[in-house]
């Protein structure tokens, strides 16, 4: 799906709550593009390939990268990528983003694998979106140096887009973890989720506690069913409703969706080490035909048999 929108930037004074904190401060405003694409269903190796093909300027942080076509073409575009086995710590260096021209940053929760884009449940956001660039831009610059597992707070963790706010963060700097519970805990109706690994107690206990106020459900990864899982405590609670994954390879979404109006997505999990330790990155999309698209996604994987 394509929405979009002539690129035009000014600066917001706002007096308003977007996490449920009222705010007064000068926030930046910009209109720009989103695309929003769920692999396998969509060809996320070929929308890759096609923003890569109209680039010059390539920079990309993947976790793991394998595709023989993106790879060439990388190289024959002399980007510049930096990988896992570029870092020398025990954490991950965990992110799945690409900065093109300085002009579109690409990012979700795909790995440029053969499982990643034909056989995992993925997303892949595409944006247009100076503030979110120079963000990226940072972050990229810091493990590009090497500095892997630290690094300074994020320039434009706010930003007004389109008419409706995103938030942006890196862990471990930013401290993901509590920024998913400001939002989480802003909840007025209802969290669904679609998590690959979800082990954080401070989010697996608000959603306890919060069973019988909110609707809550949620789609585990079946391979992540051990003795740490949130699943665990979750499964036979009357007010939660959950369920492991169907799909015979991975569900590798990072998703919570708040209120059918606000979608998190990233490369984060929702454990101790992507928050504490492992280089991240989540986006916050405080806009509801944005967020319809996950609960789209979310129903599908929800409800299939």
């Amino acid at each position: 799906m394509r929405i979009i929108i002539l690129l035009a930037t000014i600066l917001f004074i706002c007096s308003c709550s977007y996490t449920g904190h009222v705010i007064k401060e000068v926030i930046p405003e910009e209109n720009g593009t989103i695309e929003v694409h769920f692999c396998p269903v969509d060809d996320c190796e070929g929308v890759l390939l096609g923003y890569l093909e109209d680039s010059i300027d390539i920079k990309c942080a993947f976790f793991d990268l394998e595709l023989e076509e993106v790879i060439a073409l990388l190289d024959s575009k002399d980007a510049k990528v930096v990988t896992d086995e570029d870092n020398p710590g025990r954490a991950l260096m965990h992110n799945k983003f690409c900065i093109l021209d300085d002009n579109i940053v690409i990012t979700g929760s795909m790995n440029p694998t053969d499982n990643g884009v034909g056989k995992n449940n993925n997303n892949l956001v595409v944006i247009s979106s100076k503030y979110l660039i120079e963000n990226y831009n940072n972050e990229f610059e810091e493990l590009w140096d090497g500095d892997f597992g630290i690094g300074d707070e994020v320039d434009y963790p706010l930003i007004k887009f389109n008419g409706y706010f995103i938030e942006n963060y890196f862990c471990p700097e930013d401290d993901c973890e509590e920024k998913v519970l400001d939002v989480l805990e802003n909840a007025n109706s209802s969290i669904y989720f679609m998590t690959f690994s979800f082990t954080s107690d401070k989010i697996g206990d608000f959603l306890i506690a919060n069973k019988d106020r909110l609707d809550v459900k949620g789609v585990f990864e079946k391979f992540q069913n051990n003795q740490w899982s949130e699943y665990r405590k979750m499964e036979n609670l009357d007010g939660i409703n959950i369920k492991f994954d169907t799909n015979s390879n991975m569900m590798h979404h990072k998703v919570f969706i708040i209120d059918n109006e606000t979608v998190i997505l990233g490369s984060y999990n929702p454990t101790k080490n992507a928050n504490e330790n492992n280089d991240e990155n989540i986006l916050i999309i405080h806009d509801e035909s944005i967020t319809k698209l996950f609960v789209e996604e979310f129903e599908e994987l929800f409800y299939e048999s």
